[in-house]
């Protein structure tokens, strides 16, 4: 029998967008590899699961995808205990047709899902510790981490959700919702039994689970910033090669 707690060792990092936005940093490099104070962002989250004892990671590539699988493999070759494997993709399948197409690489257990460009402090506790601590598959099929827009103040929050006490969460149509969503989560493989074929948005399974009442959330006491723009990374490159002390024994992460 399954223990419903139990703490996910694989994830899934969306990697494959274009990174339009983020326009001329990423004329030359997937956006996932953009650097903050001498660290790629995706080499970053990768810290961050080995540090959570995760060492089994898939990675979709699409934009520059010989350079991102090169960066990753130099990342292997620090860290040889981390297992990461590539999941090309001819067109991009969005945030929904990825993980159909890597599905397999999960054998139907839990795991993490990251989005590519993500980038977070932890806060009291270590924010993918805090996820599994709280993961129970019995009444969970989502457990996102959610940041609160009223301390978002390096890049703009929007108001993706609320959360009630239970912690159930309620996509707010409006975007008037005290928190932003991170796109950090655990969940179950089953809640893509019935997706399409080709790309789609995940959003719609998530829309799904809330309305089973089985997406819950946790307020993430840290910070997590939305970098979206040139501006927004500039911001927060200036900010965390100010501020970050733990970041300057890294080695370089530009490929």
């Amino acid at each position: 029998m399954s223990n419903p707690t139990q703490k996910p060792t694989k994830a899934f990092i969306l990697a494959a967008g274009l990174g339009t936005r983020l326009r001329p940093y990423t004329d030359h490099r997937p956006k996932p590899m953009v650097i903050i104070n001498s660290r790629s962002l995706i080499w970053r989250i990768l810290d961050q699961l080995r540090q959570s004892e995760v060492r089994d990671v898939v990675v979709n590539t699409h934009y520059l995808p010989e350079m991102l699988d090169h960066h990753m493999r130099d990342y292997v070759a620090q860290y040889p205990e981390m297992n990461v494997h590539i999941s090309y993709e001819e067109i991009v399948l969005e945030t929904g047709g990825g993980i159909i197409k890597a599905l397999p690489y999960f054998k139907g257990e839990p795991f993490y899902v990251i989005a590519g460009d993500s980038l977070w402090e932890d806060g009291s506790i270590a924010a993918l510790a805090h996820l599994a601590q709280h993961w129970n598959s019995d009444k969970m099929d989502v457990l996102s981490l959610m940041q609160p827009i009223n301390r978002m103040t390096l890049t703009h929050g929007v108001g993706d959700y609320d959360i009630d006490k239970t912690g159930l969460v309620r996509r707010s149509l409006y975007k008037t919702g005290a928190y932003m969503w991170t796109n950090i989560r655990i969940n179950t493989a089953h809640i893509y039994d019935n997706a399409p074929d080709g790309r789609f948005s995940v959003l719609g399974i998530m829309d799904e689970c809330e309305a089973r009442g089985r997406y819950f959330a946790l307020e993430h006491d840290g910070q997590w910033h939305h970098i979206s723009t040139p501006e927004d990374l500039e911001r927060v490159d200036g900010h965390y090669k100010q501020h970050e002390i733990t970041g300057k024994g890294h080695k370089n992460g530009a490929a």
